[in-house]
C-alpha cells in the first residue's frame, strides 16, 4: 500500500486496524494562516474568535458551494477534498479574494491571510481524516506559498489550464520536504490584470524566440550564398530575346482548339496572372458580420424591487427604470462562438448552438458585450440589477411572474417541471413560456450576470434603476437561478453573487441595449 504519513508532520503513521482502507483520487486543498503565532500573541482571544468566524461564515460555506467536503480544521488551517480540480481551485480563489475584503477594514498587522496549496492525488479515506502523499503535497505547496496566494501542482494545472479565467506562473520543479520526487509548481494569478500580464509576457517570449529563429535562418541562408563558388557568366547572346512585356504580365499561350464535336473548356489551361497595384489588390478575408441577439424594447416604469424572502433582498423599495431594451433570450453558444472566432472572447464554447452559453465569468460577459457594441456600433452592455428585475417581473409583483405557485412549463429549474437538473447544459432557449414582456428564461435556464458589484442588501441602493457603484467588486451580482437550482432561485427577486473572474458551469448572461 505504501507508507502513510500524517498530513501536517509528514512523519510515517500507522494505518487503523481492520480491513484495507478505501482509496480515491481527489483534489486536495490545504489552507493555513500565515503568522498565526504572532497574531495570537497580539490578541489571543480576538484572533481565535475571528478565525472561528471566518471558518463558519466563509471557509465552510464556500467549500460546500463548490461541491467539496471540509475534512478537518486544524486551529490555524483546514483540509478540504473535492471531486473536481476546477472546483477546488475556484473555491481557493474565492476564499482568498473574500479575505481581501475582510482585511480591508482592519490594521495591516492584524490581517488574517491564508496560504493555500492544491494538489491532485490518491488518498486514503477515513471517517474524519485523509492520508497519503496526495495530502502531503498539498500541505507542502501551502507551506511555500506567500500569504494570500494559491499554489497548485502540475497535476492540477493540467486539469484546469483551459477552463478558468486565470493566469498561471510556472515556478518550475520544487523539492519539498518528505516527498521523494520534485513537484511541478504553479502560482495562480486570479485577477484579470494578472492574467493579461502573464499573457503578454508569454507573447513577448514567443515573439523573441521567433525573432531569434528568423535571424538564425537568415544568417544560414546568407552564409550559404556567400560560400557558393562563382560560376561562369551566361553568354547573353545565347539567351533568346524575351518580349518587352514584363514576365509578370505575359499572357499564356492560347489553348489548342477543341477537336470537332468537343465543347471548349470554360476554364483556361493556365489562368493569367496580373500584377495589381496595392490599391487595387483585393482585401483579406472580409470580417464576419457580428450576429446581433434578438432584443425586446421595454418602455420602462416604476416597480417594487426586492422581497422579504431573504435579507439580501431587503428593504423593498420603489424603483423607476428608464426605457431600454433587453435580449429576448440569454446569449447562446452560437452567438458566443462568433465572438470567440473573432478572437475577442476568451474560449470556444461547447454544446448545441441554440442553448445558452455557460461557464462564463463576469469578465467574459464584459468581453462579449464590448465586442458586440464595437461591431454593431450600438450601445450594448450588461443590464443593471434593477433593470434585470424589472424585466424579469414583466409588470407583475407576485412571487414568480406567473403567480405565487410553481407551474410547469414556465421556467427551467430542477423542480419546475420540464427541466433536467442532472443535464450538463440547459435546454435550448425559448423552450418555456415568455413572461408578459415577451422575454424568455427570465428565471431558470442559466444564472445571469448583471453589471452591479455585490452589496449585501439594498440599504442605500439607487432608486433610478442605474448601476449601483461601489460595493464588493471582487464579486458581481448574478440573477435568475439555473436549471440545476431549486424553484426558490428562479424568483425575480432572488439575487446572489460570485467571483468576478471565475467561471462556473451554470453561469451565463443576456445583453441590454441603451436607447
Amino acid at each position: 500500500m505504501g507508507e502513510i504519513r500524517d498530513f501536517r508532520s509528514g512523519k510515517p503513521g500507522k494505518p487503523p486496524p481492520g480491513e484495507t482502507m478505501p482509496r480515491r483520487l481527489a483534489a486536495i486543498v490545504a489552507g493555513d494562516i500565515a503568522g498565526y503565532s504572532r497574531l495570537m500573541e497580539l490578541d489571543e482571544e480576538g484572533t481565535h474568535n475571528r478565525v472561528k468566524r471566518i471558518e463558519r461564515d466563509l471557509i465552510e460555506p464556500t467549500i460546500s458551494e463548490h461541491h467539496g467536503k471540509l475534512v478537518k480544521t486544524t486551529g490555524d488551517g483546514f483540509i478540504a477534498m473535492f471531486d473536481s480540480p476546477v472546483e477546488a481551485v475556484r473555491c481557493s480563489i474565492v476564499i482568498q479574494q473574500n479575505m481581501i475584503g475582510r482585511n480591508a477594514a482592519i490594521a495591516r498587522d492584524h490581517w488574517i491571510e491564508y496560504r493555500i496549496g492544491v494538489n491532485l492525488g490518491d488518498v486514503i479515506i477515513e471517517a474524519d481524516d485523509i492520508f497519503g502523499d496526495g495530502v502531503n503535497v498539498a500541505s507542502r505547496l501551502e507551506g511555500i506559498a506567500a500569504p494570500g496566494e494559491v499554489f497548485i501542482s502540475g497535476g492540477i494545472y493540467e486539469q484546469i489550464k483551459h477552463k478558468m479565467v486565470c493566469g498561471y506562473e510556472s515556478l518550475g520543479d520544487k523539492k519539498v520536504k518528505n516527498i521523494t520526487d520534485p513537484v511541478r509548481v504553479y502560482r495562480v494569478l486570479p485577477d484579470a490584470a494578472a492574467y493579461q500580464r502573464t499573457r503578454r509576457r508569454r507573447e513577448s517570449i514567443l515573439l523573441t524566440l521567433l525573432g531569434l529563429a528568423v535571424a538564425v535562418i537568415a544568417g544560414g541562408v546568407l552564409w550559404y550564398m556567400l560560400a557558393q563558388p562563382r560560376t561562369k557568366p551566361i553568354d547573353v547572346a545565347q539567351v533568346p530575346p524575351s518580349p518587352a512585356v514584363p514576365p509578370a504580365v505575359q499572357q499564356p499561350a492560347p489553348s489548342p482548339a477543341p477537336a470537332p464535336g468537343q465543347a471548349a473548356s470554360p476554364v483556361p489551361s493556365a489562368a493569367p496572372t496580373q500584377q495589381a497595384s496595392p490599391q487595387a489588390a483585393p482585401s483579406a478575408t472580409p470580417a464576419a458580420s457580428v450576429p446581433e441577439p434578438e432584443i425586446v424594447s421595454l418602455r420602462g416604469g416604476s416597480f417594487s424591487m426586492g422581497s422579504n424572502d431573504d435579507p439580501s433582498e431587503r428593504p423593498i423599495r420603489k424603483v423607476t427604470v428608464k426605457p431600454f431594451a433587453m435580449g429576448k433570450y440569454p446569449v447562446t453558444v452560437r452567438e458566443w462562438n462568433a465572438c470567440a472566432a473573432a478572437k475577442a472572447c476568451g474560449f470556444t464554447a461547447s454544446g448545441k448552438d441554440d442553448v445558452p452559453v455557460t461557464n462564463v465569468s463576469w469578465s467574459d460577459a464584459k468581453q462579449y458585450v464590448a465586442w458586440l457594441a464595437e461591431g454593431t456600433k450600438k450601445a450594448y452592455r450588461l443590464p443593471s440589477e434593477a433593470e434585470w428585475e424589472y424585466a424579469a417581473r414583466g409588470g407583475t409583483q407576485s412571487r414568480y411572474w406567473w403567480g405565487d405557485q410553481i407551474q410547469s412549463g414556465n421556467a427551467g429549474c430542477k423542480d419546475c417541471g420540464g427541466g433536467d437538473g442532472a443535464a450538463e447544459q440547459p435546454v435550448k432557449v425559448g423552450s418555456f413560456k415568455p413572461n408578459p414582456f415577451g422575454l424568455y428564461d427570465m428565471g431558470g435556464s442559466v444564472d445571469q450576470w448583471v453589471e452591479d458589484c455585490w452589496h449585501r442588501n439594498y440599504q442605500g441602493a439607487p432608486a433610478d434603476g442605474a448601476v449601483w457603484p461601489g460595493g464588493d467588486c471582487g464579486s458581481h451580482v448574478i440573477r435568475s437561478g439555473s436549471w440545476k437550482n431549486d424553484a426558490r432561485y428562479v424568483r425575480p427577486a432572488n439575487r446572489d453573487n460570485y467571483d468576478t473572474n471565475v467561471r462556473y458551469p451554470t453561469h451565463g448572461f443576456r445583453v441590454a441595449l441603451s436607447p
